[in-house]
């Protein structure tokens, strides 16, 4: 008997830990760096209109833009392609842009549309680019061509 009451001493003997404060704490901190972290918007949003399938009405500028595996960016226009920019490092794009404006100012009150084709081994980063450039200029008529 004496065994059993020993035995049954060592039991209760045990430390527990109490982890609920620590909980408390670790929730604490995870609203604390929720609140006071900022969401900065690194790519722009487009809203799209994407075509319904009639065509392209003829009054609309309509530009081809193309995106190859080595990230150059082809824009072709009245039949002549001009390579825009060939450093897939360079994000902002400047030439785009330029282009892209004197096309605005072109069209006048028309909207200018973009025909988007990319290769599939080109870097998804070189797309987005191309994407926030056309929503810098608030190029909203967007079309992607498939490939054969």
């Amino acid at each position: 008997m004496a065994s059993s009451k020993s035995e049954q001493l060592l039991k209760d003997d045990e430390p527990m830990m109490d982890i609920s404060s620590l909980i408390d704490v670790c929730f604490l901190l995870l609203i604390f760096f929720l609140v006071t972290s900022t969401i900065l918007p690194t790519e722009r949003d487009l809203m799209l209109k994407l075509p319904d399938g009639r065509g392209v009405p003829s009054e609309d500028v309509v530009i081809n833009l193309s995106v190859d595996a080595q990230g150059q960016i082809k824009m072709k226009s009245g039949g002549v392609e001009e390579v825009i920019d060939s450093d897939s490092n360079n994000r902002n794009l400047p030439k785009l842009v330029d282009r892209l404006q004197l096309f605005k100012m072109a069209a006048g009150p028309n909207d200018v549309v973009a025909m988007i084709d990319v290769d599939d081994a080109a870097s998804q980063q070189r797309f987005i680019d191309v994407m926030n450039c056309l929503a810098g200029e608030e190029v909203t008529k967007v079309a992607f061509t498939a490939r054969d």
